[in-house]
């Protein structure tokens, strides 16, 4: 089975909500590692222990979700191996797996998207990484 983590702080535990419920529906067995209320919590410490559940291993990708996707992106992106795209759209979301193997995308649970957060992960999902001169400039960020 398809398996995907996520992990939010407090200002996305509404979108993580509905970010969970549409990975399941497609299939994904989702190990949620996020809170569950709006009790304030630091977000550099959702994102490093997201990170060392996928180290373990068996996570096809992970998403993290704080108020804007900013601070926990940049602090997914500290951990070597890591690759955690901020996404807006599905262009970017596309982009984010066909070029840059991304492995983590961020989204924001109090940023007002222009198309359905779904679409947008949808968008990553089924993008495949391209390889060839992309995997050259991934290779670069190990």
């Amino acid at each position: 089975m398809k398996q995907v983590l996520i992990s939010n702080d407090h200002g996305a535990t509404v979108l993580k909500r509905r970010i969970k419920t549409h990975l399941e529906a497609r299939g994904y067995q989702v190990k949620d590692l996020g809170v569950q209320d709006e009790s304030s919590v630091d977000y550099p410490d959702v994102a490093d222990q997201a990170v060392a559940e996928f180290k373990k291993g068996g996570y096809d990708f992970g998403v993290l979700l704080c108020g804007t996707g900013i601070g926990i992106s940049i602090a997914a992106n500290r951990h070597g191996g890591i690759r955690c795209a901020l996404l807006y759209d599905s262009f970017g979301a596309k982009m984010s797996k066909e070029h840059n193997d991304a492995n983590f995308i961020a989204l924001g649970g109090r940023v007002h998207y222009h198309e359905a957060v779904e679409d947008i992960v949808d968008a990553y999902i089924d993008a495949e990484f391209e390889g060839g001169r992309h995997e050259r400039r991934v290779d670069k960020l190990k």
